[in-house]
């Protein structure tokens, strides 16, 4: 006799919540692909897409998910042979690094481990070694979704100017975009990749490329074959280039409806001002709990945490009684924990995140954290008290 038959909601760190409107966007036939409404259409995407990425440098459409921006992003300016060095926090900038490996890159790796952001300091230390210039490409992540951390990229830029190096400095912002604050041409970034599921409240299925005069400029070295090439996808007279071959027709009506949401009636500073708060929000409800309980911050700085997702630890298995009876009988999914390989006891089971980016209000916030709430007191697991109340002082004293 479950609790659970009203409507569900999705509380993991992406695909995010899409919103009613954008799927509505999607439900039409499908259109003429060579001419008339969806071409124009397309092309107001573009400035839009700039807008989200704050700058005024190219950006690519694929029809991929954050992996084929990563490919998309290393195979139009590096060649087999180069190295790139990969600075990881958590898990996702290494996977891009072994991606680049799979094809012939040389990946080296700066590791600051599951609870650290990455260094400016190390970072510029490593690029003076370098006298060389055999550092092509540094690579790196904003929010790392499986730790929650996120990286200081005007720092990192800092470090790379310093140490005099000419690497191009590519940055992932598949979880981040349109949730912390990102200035691709004030911090200095060649090459930013996203996707369209996180910030951008868009179904899973499109990637995206940004980059700016450096990151074109080192395009003539590279390959990057038929599909990946982003010079017909900005460059090209004929629609059909853009995408090469068929365009992601539903996917761009919804996008165009997530960005009439996102930049022209919310605003994108607003958004990252609703972000940061409802971020806090979470965070008051977890240290409430865990005042007398089991749940920690995975990252224990909050200047160095995501505005899109919170990654939380337990000593034992309750991560995993806390997620299944959320799931079950409150309708809420909690994200499974990434990248905490730990021997003899899974994962999931002592770790879990919460996605709070994209499409979210107070009833959404408020709706996640009383599910938690009542999924502690239901499977009692030890937890200190006061945790809705002092999210719900943070939501209305907005902005925080």
């Amino acid at each position: 006799m479950s609790l659970n038959f009203g409507r569900a909601q999705l509380a993991i760190p992406g695909p995010s919540v899409i919103p009613d409107r954008v799927q509505a966007a999607m439900h039409r036939p499908s259109p003429n692909i060579y001419e008339g409404e969806l071409i124009d259409l397309t092309e107001t995407l573009y400035p839009d897409l700039k807008t989200v990425g704050r700058t005024t440098g190219d950006v690519a459409i694929y029809i991929a998910n954050g992996h084929g921006a990563w490919e998309a992003a290393l195979r139009n300016v590096l060649v087999p042979g180069d190295k790139v060095l990969v600075l990881c926090t958590g898990r996702f900038a290494r996977n891009w690094g072994l991606m680049g490996d799979s094809f012939g890159l040389e990946a080296e790796f700066l590791e600051f481990g599951m609870q650290g952001d990455v260094d400016p300091n190390q970072l510029e230390d490593v690029l003076r070694a370098d006298s060389s210039g055999s550092i092509k490409a540094v690579l790196t992540v904003q929010t790392d979704t499986a730790s929650s951390v996120i990286n200081d990229i005007a720092a990192l830029r800092q470090a790379i100017t310093n140490a005099g190096h000419d690497a191009l400095f590519m940055v992932d912002c598949i979880a981040s975009l349109g949730c912390d604050r990102f200035e691709m041409d004030d911090w200095g970034v060649d090459i930013m990749v996203t996707g369209s599921q996180k910030g951008l409240m868009t179904p899973a299925g499109l990637a995206f490329v940004y980059f700016n005069d450096k990151g074109a400029e080192a395009r003539g070295r590279a390959k990057p074959g038929q599909y990946w090439d982003w010079v017909p996808r900005t460059r090209g007279e004929i629609f059909y280039q853009k995408f090469a071959g068929t365009a992601p027709t539903h996917h761009l009506y919804a996008l165009r409806e997530a960005l009439d949401i996102l930049v022209h009636e919310e605003g994108v500073e607003a958004a990252w001002a609703r972000h940061k708060t409802i971020a806090h929000a979470v965070w008051d409800a977890i240290d409430a709990w865990g005042t007398s309980g089991v749940m920690r911050h995975n990252i224990a700085d909050r200047t160095k945490r995501s505005f899109a997702v919170s990654a939380i630890s337990t000593p034992g298995d309750e991560a995993s009684k806390l997620r299944h009876w959320c799931e079950s009988e409150a309708g809420v999914t909690l994200g499974i924990s990434l990248g905490f390989a730990e021997p003899g006891q899974p994962e999931w089971d002592r770790h879990f995140r919460i996605g709070h980016m994209g499409h979210q209000n107070v009833l959404m916030t408020m709706g996640v954290l009383g599910a938690v709430d009542t999924a502690l007191k239901a499977q009692d697991i030890a937890h200190g008290d006061g945790a809705l109340a002092a999210a719900a002082s943070t939501l209305a004293r907005h902005p925080v």
